[in-house]
């Protein structure tokens, strides 16, 4: 009799809980966005696929529209799937929409206090500070152009003295983009077998432990927003965001051009014939060379690196569409949703230049093209970015041809799903001198 009165009264909770958070959902001044019903403790989690998480919220797209709610454990979360929802959202209401998501993962990696997860006044200042930092020390300018170049030739000298041997390109992009950071924060760049270097590299991670024995200069001003763990953090999400998503970007583009040789071929023809071979790459060059510039942004759409991008929050009640969103609710703006859109992008699965290029063979812009988010959390490092991915790769055809250990209709170049991002899959490739 206990055992039965004790699962009687779990079950009474349970339904309670239910039917609490199904009134929670439709109980509000004003509506809320739809979705499914949600269980108690776990929300939606039993109703999404973990794995193809994408094609889950797809799913739920079309079944409640492109604003819809989920619950991941008790933690409600506001999609936004399709570009419409996502410019209208990120840019059009980008104040409203303009805080920072809190996952437990991006929490532990950055600590709250940088400019990726950094919140308000705070991040307001952060932001402002590095950007303005970044330009004076030659973001956007020549002098930061002529450091990627010279990076470019280390690098391509480097990969020569691998005499065609087939290896893991990966090590060599993160070593040749971190040094570009390093050159802007440090003032210099250094040796890719330096033993300093290669710590810093396998311990970014470590860099928060070493914070607490800094002074601070700030000290005493209990409100200032430059303290000595900000201002490190900060740096540390330069060398974390700014040396991560360029070298994989990099080094899944060169998978990707390995199944396509013929893709490959038209690059090193139109690089012959604007470049040559015997000066650098420059961003000067890429108004001349459509189809690479197709290819390089195509590789970015494709890849999809970020597909629920990262995180927002609405930084007070908001009235989206025909909906009411509480302050702090967490947002999705997917990405994946305007990158993978099939009428901007006739068969989006497919890798294909001829998704950014005109009948004319000229390069065609498109506002969907989104890979490092919109509006006011625009990734900071985006003009960066650029320059690296166009130049690296560019100089590396130039150099070189790729020469796949697997025949290249046998490579795999659908990602490896993680929590957050799209990663290649490992490889190894041989570079032949042209």
């Amino acid at each position: 009799m206990e055992l039965l009165g004790t699962t009687t009264i779990f079950l009474l909770v349970c339904i309670s809980c239910l039917l609490f958070a199904t009134w929670r959902s439709i109980s509000p001044k004003e509506k809320q966005p739809p979705g499914p019903i949600t269980l108690p403790i776990v929300g939606n989690i039993l109703q999404l696929n973990p794995w193809k998480l994408s094609e889950s919220l797809k799913k739920l797209s079309k079944k409640y529209g492109p604003v819809f709610t989920i619950y991941l454990g008790p933690r409600k979360i506001v999609v936004l799937y399709g570009y419409d929802v996502v410019k209208e959202a990120l840019i059009d209401q980008a104040d409203d929409f303009s805080g920072r998501g809190n996952l437990p993962l991006l929490r532990k990696l950055f600590q709250g206090t940088g400019i990726v997860t950094s919140n308000g006044e705070t991040w307001k200042q952060l932001r402002r500070f590095a950007l303005t930092t970044l330009r004076d020390f030659g973001m956007g300018k020549k002098s930061i152009e002529e450091r990627i170049q010279e990076e470019a030739h280390f690098l391509v000298e480097r990969i020569r003295n691998t005499h065609e041997r087939p290896f893991n390109p990966g090590n060599f992009l993160i070593h040749a983009v971190s040094n570009i950071i390093c050159s802007i924060v440090f003032g210099d760049r250094f040796d890719y077998e330096d033993k300093k270097f290669l710590t810093l590299i396998e311990l970014l991670e470590e860099n928060n432990k070493l914070q607490n024995s800094i002074q601070a200069q700030e000290k005493g001003n209990g409100h200032s927003d430059f303290t000595i763990e900000t201002l490190s953090r900060t740096t540390l999400d330069l060398f974390l965001a700014g040396t991560g998503t360029t070298s994989i970007t990099l080094r899944y583009g060169l998978l990707i051009l390995q199944k396509y040789p013929e893709i490959v071929d038209k690059i090193q023809k139109e690089i012959d014939c604007v470049i040559g071979r015997d000066r650098s790459p420059c961003m000067a060059d890429r108004s001349q060379m459509p189809y690479t510039d197709a290819v390089v942004h195509e590789i970015q759409r494709f890849i999809d690196f970020l597909p629920f991008n990262v995180p927002h929050t609405v930084i007070k009640d908001t009235k989206f569409r025909d909906y009411f969103i509480p302050k702090d609710t967490m947002i999705f703006p997917m990405l994946t949703s305007v990158l993978q859109d099939s009428k901007e992008f006739p068969n989006p699965e497919k890798f294909d230049p001829g998704h950014f290029l005109n009948a004319n063979g000229t390069f065609k812009k498109s506002d969907y093209f989104m890979p490092f988010s919109a509006g006011k959390r625009i990734c900071a490092g985006e003009g960066l970015a650029r320059m690296e991915i166009f130049i690296f790769l560019t100089a590396i055809l130039q150099n070189f041809t790729l020469k796949p250990v697997l025949d290249h209709k046998d490579i795999d170049i659908s990602p490896l799903v993680s929590p957050l991002a799209n990663m290649p899959r490992p490889y190894e490739v041989s570079f032949l001198p042209r």
